[in-house]
């Protein structure tokens, strides 16, 4: 299939060319970038040596609509503005938050610009996503935050094990997340040797778009406190998800809980008991990775969960959401392993 990456010169856009270098059955025909355009990919990306010679191409709506399936890796509000232009047979997986939320209330409380409409969720996991997914045309990716919060979170809601008003997440992000700006507060000497939080209190975008898709698993009223916090390495998150809890149950039993609802998911590991994520074991591939206990002192279910903020949190999960809408497995393209 001919496939085209709309913002390319991003590191979303960079992982996406790296992953669709090696997929059986998506070729690259047009990858895009805004204010590098003419530029050799390589001069943005050295590590994509299979691209040498080729250029970033300016971002064309004649040329995306030759493409079969385009991956739209812009700033947030600039899909809103392209989508209107792209041809109804041209398929679209969007890694920007614009058609994330139902809530139009949420959406402008927590993000700038007007509201674009809602496109299918492609967190293919949780609430039989996988099925809508198939089917569909237009699919918005998750946020980074998001997929690993929702995916520590799921199996509690839908066993009713937890509380759904009472959950609280801190998760550690590396730099990547923030995007390519540059920006003081992510250059290395900000950054080496430190560990902050931002977004303090409750307003973190991807707020809205956990309890919105944790509550569509059965009706209940989803209520989060996200707290992130920017950790001194270039990818990965490493988030805890912790849930007071309905009723007694032994850490064992809530294993058996979270294994059995991923049981049959090719990327999302419910680690041995024993055995703690970490974010290295995640770098470069599709896979999220999680344990979990019940502290009996507070009463509370305790989730660890580690993803790369690029792969499963981005450019992988794109793939295989865009593997499930062309009928291909779903690891097509996706058997990468860590590096470490």
């Amino acid at each position: 299939m001919k496939i085209g990456v709309v913002g390319a010169s991003g590191y979303a856009g960079g992982e996406l060319l790296r992953i669709l270098a090696g997929h059986p059955k998506f070729e690259v025909v047009y990858a895009s970038a805004g204010s590098n355009a003419g530029e050799d990919i390589t001069s943005i990306h050295p590590q994509l040596l299979s691209y040498s010679g080729q250029k970033f191409a300016a971002t064309e709506i004649l040329e995306i609509n030759k493409c079969e399936l385009v991956f739209l890796a812009l700033p947030h509000g600039e899909s809103a503005s392209l989508i209107s232009k792209i041809s109804a047979g041209v398929k679209v997986v969007d890694l920007g938050a614009d058609f994330r939320l139902e809530d139009k209330k949420a959406w402008e409380k927590y993000y700038s610009g007007t509201y674009a409409g809602k496109f299918t969720y492609g967190l293919p996991e949780v609430n039989n996503n996988f099925l809508k997914i198939a089917e569909s045309t237009r699919v918005a990716n998750p946020g980074c935050y998001a997929t690993a919060i929702i995916l520590g979170s799921a199996p509690a809601i839908a066993s009713e094990i937890a509380e759904p008003n009472n959950f609280i997440a801190v998760a550690a992000s590396g730099t990547t997340g923030a995007g390519r700006s540059a920006k003081i507060n992510l250059s290395a000497s900000e950054v080496v040797n430190n560990l902050s939080s931002y977004k303090f209190g409750g307003v973190h975008q991807h707020t809205p778009e956990i309890e919105e898709n944790l509550a569509l698993i059965n009706g209940a009223n989803v209520k989060f406190s996200l707290t992130p916090i920017l950790a001194p390495m270039p990818r990965g998150i490493l988030a805890t998800v912790s849930s007071q809890l309905s009723k007694k149950i032994s850490t064992a039993e809530a294993h058996k809980i979270f294994s059995d609802y991923y049981s049959k998911s090719l990327f999302v590991k419910v680690l041995p008991t024993g055995e703690m994520p970490q974010t290295s074991t995640t770098i470069g591939t599709n896979y999220a990775v999680m344990q979990l206990a019940v502290d009996e002192h507070a009463n509370r279910l305790v989730v660890s969960i580690a993803i790369d903020n690029l792969g499963k949190g981005a450019a992988g999960q794109a793939i295989q959401n865009a593997n499930l809408m062309c009928c291909f497995p779903e690891d097509s393209g996706l058997n990468q392993l860590a590096t470490k």
